[in-house]
């Protein structure tokens, strides 16, 4: 499939791939009937050496024996060529999958990774791709050649006699009875476990985020808390399960072991031979295809076992196919100017809790417009909307007059950046994570905006430099990390640029030098700022007050000072905070 629509699902990606997949199963299918000739083969040598009548002769034996091989090449082509063909599928699925994945994971609103974590987007990406590779190139195939041995096998037992076929059988039911007891409830179980290691894997990656700030202010042993939380969780939960099980299992496994059943059928067998008038080689063609059902019940446990977990894993790849794109602009039109405006804005996460409540603000453009309040008061949400990670509930958001539904979304970038709390790094080399911003800027524009972003002499601190690749020689703390961010935004140029608590995982030796680089940031741009150390933000433009999703106040510092009200209260109790840097926003420009 050489296009990917935004409709795509699983099973639109896999349905072209049937006939491969049918075809490798056909082959494999043949390939194990085959299998099934040596011994049958073995049984008819037999009895050409035992007959009482006349010696075994090569004429006789020839043809056996040419059987056989022939049989033996056949099996082991057709089964290759099978599993080949439906491996070839699974890598023309595998490819499809990744680039509708990163497709959709380009197209899904902003906001949308704030309730997806890293941990459950990399699973499905990754993990659940791994699962599906089961699904497509061997469960279907490994199933039919479990049926396909076995079933032929008593169909041969049937045609000596059929009281040969249920001796082959006759310990079969034991197990059956007894995986139907530990398969009891299995897809919930595989559901709670697949959640639990969600956790897991979330909590891995949020400590490893965060482990310079962790380290800055000595919280090791409370920063990895969740993680030993979610591993606790899951081994209890596993351990619970799958003890019971493992005692049953083992018990019934003897029920399927060869050495049981050749005694089984042998001992069986031979009380049987006067009763049904058999042969002693009646008996060993009965226990040589006995003795094949173990491995063909094994293979279907672990085929059924593996087939939950591509199911598992199909439902949530369909899940993340399924969300909902950032809906595109059907005529996209440019702004001109860069003043952002609010208008009755009303927004909630969902319809019954509203977290924003007719919000009427403009902050005109070269202006910054700082929003202040209490924690959940809609600061964050409100700075989000303007850079669309959500569309709002009610009202409108535009920039220079057209609303933000009415441009093009690549076009939209380029006219609002951000610097957020939480600062994301590429494996990649600094220079390849600064170009982030501008892909087609050269190493002069690089250094540039790092010395602006005051983060340049750092850069050259490292082994190569602006070719150290991050997370290998080159390992950055929060603060640096921040300024590298703003270097990278710098780079962007974008007219409009929204910072929220930029300073936040700084330690203090580091906040000074972020403040300097947010000072180069700032200059000539719309800046819509949130931060709750107000000292930092006390010669801005204006400064909105938001309480409970609400613009309560609005005008500048002073101002707000003398209308004592909600601002004059946040300041009075910021006074009482150690101020790290005096620093205001607007003291460097």
């Amino acid at each position: 499939m050489s296009h990917i629509t935004q409709q795509v699902t699983l099973a639109s990606l896999t349905q072209p791939l049937n006939p491969m997949i049918k075809l490798g199963v056909v082959l494999a299918a043949v390939g194990s009937v085959a299998s099934l000739v040596p011994f049958i083969g073995i049984v008819e040598m037999n009895k050409v050496f035992i007959n009482p009548e006349q010696g075994a002769s090569w004429s006789e034996v020839q043809p056996i024996l040419l059987a056989i091989a022939s049989a033996l090449v056949i099996a082991w082509l057709f089964t290759v060529v099978g599993f080949w063909i439906t491996h070839l599928a699974d890598h023309k699925m595998q490819s499809n999958l990744h680039r509708a994945l990163v497709t959709k994971l380009g197209q899904v609103p902003l906001g949308w990774y704030n309730h997806h974590t890293s941990g459950s987007v990399r699973k499905a990406v990754q993990d659940d791709l791994d699962d599906l590779h089961h699904m497509i190139a061997h469960h279907q195939v490994e199933l039919t050649c479990a049926l396909a041995l076995p079933l032929t096998g008593l169909a041969y037992l049937v045609y000596l006699h059929w009281s040969l076929a249920l001796l082959a059988i006759t310990s079969l039911p034991f197990y059956m009875l007894a995986y139907a007891w530990m398969m009891r409830g299995f897809a919930g179980k595989m559901q709670q476990l697949d959640q639990m290691f969600n956790k897991v894997s979330s909590a891995i990656v949020e400590f490893v985020h965060g482990i310079s700030v962790v380290k800055i202010f000595g919280q090791t042993g409370r920063a990895h808390a969740n993680y030993k939380r979610a591993v606790d969780d899951f081994s209890k939960q596993y351990s619970g399960w799958i003890k019971p099980i493992v005692k049953v299992e083992a018990i019934a496994s003897l029920a399927l072991s060869v050495p049981v059943i050749t005694l089984l059928t042998i001992s069986l067998g031979l009380s049987l031979i006067d009763y049904f008038a058999l042969s002693v080689l009646d008996i060993l063609a009965c226990t040589l295809v006995a003795v094949s059902i173990p491995q063909s019940v094994i293979t279907l446990n672990q085929g059924l076992s593996a087939k939950q977990k591509s199911d598992a894993a199909a439902q949530r790849i369909n899940n993340l196919l399924a969300s909902p794109d950032l809906p595109k602009a059907k005529q996209p039109q440019t702004p001109k100017q860069h003043q952002v405006i609010f208008h009755q804005v009303n927004f909630g996460y969902d319809s019954d809790n509203p977290v924003l409540r007719d919000i009427n603000l403009s902050c005109p453009a070269d202006s910054i417009t700082a929003l202040v309040g209490h924690s959940g008061a809609g600061k964050s949400t409100l700075a989000k909307l303007a850079a669309r990670f959500y569309d709002v509930t009610a009202g409108s958001i535009s920039i220079g007059g057209i609303d933000l539904r009415d441009i093009d979304n690549s076009e939209l970038y380029q006219q609002v950046g951000f610097v957020l709390q939480d600062t994301q790094l590429l494996a990649a080399s600094v220079a390849d994570n600064l170009r982030l911003g501008d892909p087609s800027a050269d190493q002069e524009a690089l250094v540039r905006v790092a010395k602006h972003a005051c983060i340049h002499e750092r850069i050259m601190q490292l082994p190569r430099g602006y070719d150290s690749v991050i997370g290998e020689d080159a390992i950055f703390s929060g603060g640096e990390a921040q300024r590298l961010s703003i270097a990278r935004t710098l780079l962007a140029d974008t007219p409009i640029l929204i910072l929220d608590e930029a300073t936040a995982h700084s330690d203090a030796k580091s906040e000074s030098l972020v403040q300097q680089a947010i000072s180069s940031l700032i200059r000539g741009r719309t800046v819509i700022v949130i931060a709750h150390k107000l000292h930092t933000i006390s010669h801005v433009d204006q400064i909105a007050v938001l309480d409970q999703g609400q613009l309560v106040e609005l005008g500048t510092h002073q101002h707000l000072l003398t209308l004592n009200g909600h601002y004059s209260k946040l300041w009075q109790d910021a006074c009482g905070e150690d101020q790290v840097d005096p620093t205001a926003i607007r003291a460097n420009q």
